[in-house]
């Protein structure tokens, strides 16, 4: 109560209170230049040392999260990278061995075995073939409602997939990501994910075999007339071109599995 009643009675406090009593008796000390000159300069020091402190306390800051992630995730992407091109070079490595201790009687045996390779997007190849282009309609970074209906989806990429499977395709790849039997490719909100690698529009889906013979082909297959239907009605571009040459690398080994009858 003596505080309350204290800050009731005498608000001011005492130092403006006695610098007030003394300017009323003209005992005051004047305000000379020099002392107002000291004093905006040590106003201006006190400001700058402010804001120069809250600079340095919101530093450590500027570094979130996102951005620690981001270049983790980079770093990570390097290194996998990095991985699969010595696993590519261990895998050629393993095929020379192969030829050498099979020696030429078991021709046979490496030619099926790189049949199966190909079929199975273990072994790397070329040759040519189509290249199918999709993308994103341009209303998606816009902003503008109902943008999300022109964003390509894992369903449009599995359906043009199916279409080159059954045009006859001998090998596919989704931006350079070569499908294997075991490939997934699913969705992580807007993100397209293959193999748990994620790819950004535009989409470019090659396949190689007869040029000319799966163009005829696709065109009869339901993915043809869905990549109209995504045209007309979301604006999402697609197009279908003939490759003279397409090289792609082998996709993730295959984990050998045993099936054991139980009793």
């Amino acid at each position: 109560m003596t505080l309350l009643n204290e800050v009731l009675e005498r608000p001011l406090d005492l130092g403006y209170a006695a610098a007030s009593e003394a300017r009323r008796r003209g005992t005051a000390r004047p305000a000379t230049p020099l002392r107002r000159s000291v004093t905006f300069v040590l106003a201006v020091v006190l400001g700058l040392t402010a804001v120069w402190a809250a600079r340095e306390l919101r530093a450590p800051a500027l570094e979130t999260a996102s951005d620690v992630l981001v270049e983790e995730v980079r770093d990570r992407t390097a290194d996998g990278e990095t991985l699969a091109a010595r696993n590519a070079e261990l895998r050629e490595e393993i095929t020379e061995l192969q030829e050498l201790s099979l020696g030429a009687e078991a021709e046979e045996i490496l030619e099926l075995t790189e049949r199966i390779g190909t079929a199975a997007g273990t072994t790397a190849v070329h040759g040519p073939g189509v290249v199918v282009t999709i993308a994103d309609a341009p209303s998606v970074d816009s902003g503008e409602r109902d943008a999300a209906d022109g964003r390509v989806r894992d369903g449009d990429l599995q359906i043009i997939v199916n279409g080159l499977w059954s045009a006859g395709a001998e090998a596919v790849t989704v931006n350079g990501h070569r499908l294997t039997s075991q490939t997934a490719i699913r969705a992580a909100g807007d993100a397209i994910l293959v193999d748990l690698q994620p790819l950004v529009s535009p989409y470019e889906i090659q396949a190689i075999g007869d040029p000319d013979g799966m163009r005829t082909a696709f065109a009869r297959t339901q993915a043809a007339g869905y990549l109209n239907f995504l045209s007309a009605q979301h604006s999402i571009s697609s197009s279908l071109e003939r490759a003279q040459e397409l090289r792609m690398e082998a996709g993730t080994p295959l984990t050998p599995r045993v099936v054991t009858e139980s009793s």
